[in-house]
């Protein structure tokens, strides 16, 4: 297995076994949730007071990030047109506390940053989080969920490919079309504030 000094996975739908699993796959020590509201309706299982009991029976630590990591932030400066603002994000010092307590718990264990999203792409650890932590020199894997673990730069030659851009590390203008990239994907998929309905007239209330 490449060396990786931090690893992604979105839980998604699966069963609870089949993501530990996965996490086993990795020889994961500890799971940090970067999850704004570390719960599921849909999947109960992976909300934290059932998850961090049963990771801890497998021999895995749970620590939660979401309060600093988390994909929906609650100030509405960090908005822009209702759609959260990943590079708003990145720039604030509870975002870079984070990063370092973080770097902190994976000096000297295997963490995974756990979310909920399936695909690397349709999610702000990789979009937000990952993208940070590998400006700072790290080596990300996102395991998937076949259990083959992608690197982070293979993910980013996705994200290229995603807007017809090629894949070349050392070609003139690689980190201007990469960041812009990141931020046409991060404005398709990034939490967007819920629109509010308009008032009801007179008329429609008494309907």
């Amino acid at each position: 297995m490449t060396a990786f000094d931090l690893f992604t996975i979105g839980h998604s739908n699966n069963p609870a076994e089949r993501f530990v699993d996965l996490l086993r796959g990795a020889d994961v020590s500890v799971v940090a949730d970067v999850r704004s509201t570390p719960a599921s309706r849909f999947c109960p299982w992976f909300s934290a007071t059932n998850l961090a009991p049963r990771l801890q029976q497998q021999g895995m630590d749970y620590q939660a990030f979401g309060d600093s990591l988390g994909g929906r932030p609650r100030d509405p400066a960090l908005y822009s047109g209702g759609v959260a603002d990943y590079e708003a994000m990145a720039e604030r010092p509870a975002f870079r506390a984070g990063l370092d307590r973080l770097l902190q718990v994976a000096a000297g264990r295997r963490v995974c940053l756990m979310c909920s999203e399936r695909e690397p792409l349709d999610c702000h650890r990789c979009l937000l989080v990952t993208r940070a932590l590998a400006e700072r020199g790290l080596s990300i894997g996102h395991i998937l969920q076949d259990g083959t673990i992608e690197s982070q730069p293979d993910t980013e030659a996705r994200l290229l490919a995603l807007g017809g851009t090629e894949d070349d590390l050392f070609a003139p203008g690689h980190a201007e079309a990469l960041a812009a990239a990141y931020r046409r994907r991060a404005a398709a998929v990034a939490y967007r504030t819920p629109r509010r309905k308009a008032a009801a007239s007179p008329a429609q209330r008494r309907r």
